[in-house]
C-alpha cells in the first residue's frame, strides 16, 4: 500500500475552510482524508453531514476501530482523541490537550508515525497553537506539510504557530489547497519505494 493519508487541523473559522478545501478536492483521491475540528465535547455530529454537501467523496464521523481507505473523509468525533493506528482509527478519553479533545497534535503524531513519509499534514484557522508539533513531526518522518496563508484564515494564530515551526512547510490560499494536496498524495501513490513508517 502507498497510499497517501491526509490530516487536516482547524479550528475558529474551521467549517467555511474546510467546505473549501473539501471542494478543491478529486472524487478519485488516492488518500484517505481525517479531519480534527475543534469543538465542544457536547457538539452535535452535524459537521459530516454538512462537510458532505462540499465533498465528491464519501464523509463520515469515525467510530473506534474503524478501517481507513483511501477516497473516504473522516471527522473525528467531539470529546475523544483521534488516532491513527495502522490500518484502523482508535478513540481515546486521554485528557484534554492543550485544553482540546479532539486533539490535532495528537492526530497528526499518531499519523505520522503510521504513515512516515505518506502523511500530509495540513493545519488551517484557528485561535491556539494546536497542530504545530503533530505537523513538524509529519516533516521530520518525511512527510509533506501544508498551512493556510494566514493572511487568508479567519483567525490567523494556528496557521502562523505552525509556519514558525515548519517554516518549510507550503503556505497557500485556502482554494489553493485541496488541488496541492491532490497533486501530493498522486505523487505518493506513484512514487516507488516510498519511506513508510506504517504498512506496505
Amino acid at each position: 500500500m502507498r497510499e497517501a493519508i491526509v490530516v487536516v487541523g482547524a479550528s475558529w473559522g474551521g467549517l467555511a475552510a474546510l467546505s473549501e478545501l473539501m471542494e478543491g478536492l478529486p472524487g478519485d483521491l488516492p488518500a484517505a482524508v481525517v479531519v480534527v475540528q475543534h469543538r465542544s465535547k457536547d457538539s452535535e455530529s452535524l459537521l459530516a453531514s454538512l462537510l458532505q454537501d462540499h465533498s465528491r467523496l464519501p464523509v463520515a464521523e469515525v467510530e473506534d476501530k474503524d478501517p481507513i481507505a483511501s477516497g473516504r473523509i473522516y471527522i473525528a468525533p467531539p470529546d475523544y482523541h483521534l488516532l491513527v493506528d495502522g490500518p484502523t482509527f482508535s478513540l481515546s478519553v486521554d485528557a484534554p490537550v492543550k485544553y482540546s479533545r479532539p486533539s490535532i497534535d495528537v492526530t497528526f503524531v499518531s499519523a505520522a508515525d503510521a504513515y512516515g513519509a505518506r502523511a500530509v499534514g495540513v493545519v488551517l484557522t484557528g485561535a491556539n497553537d494546536d497542530g504545530s508539533r503533530g505537523l513538524r513531526r509529519i516533516v521530520d518522518r518525511g512527510g509533506h506539510a501544508v498551512v493556510q496563508r494566514p493572511e487568508t484564515a479567519e483567525v490567523a494564530t494556528m496557521p502562523a504557530a505552525a509556519l514558525r515551526m515548519v517554516p518549510e512547510a507550503a503556505s497557500l490560499a485556502i482554494d489553493e489547497i485541496g488541488p496541492h494536496v491532490a497533486r501530493v498524495c498522486v505523487g505518493v501513490a506513484t512514487r516507488p519505494g516510498a519511506r513508510s513508517g506504517g504498512p506496505a
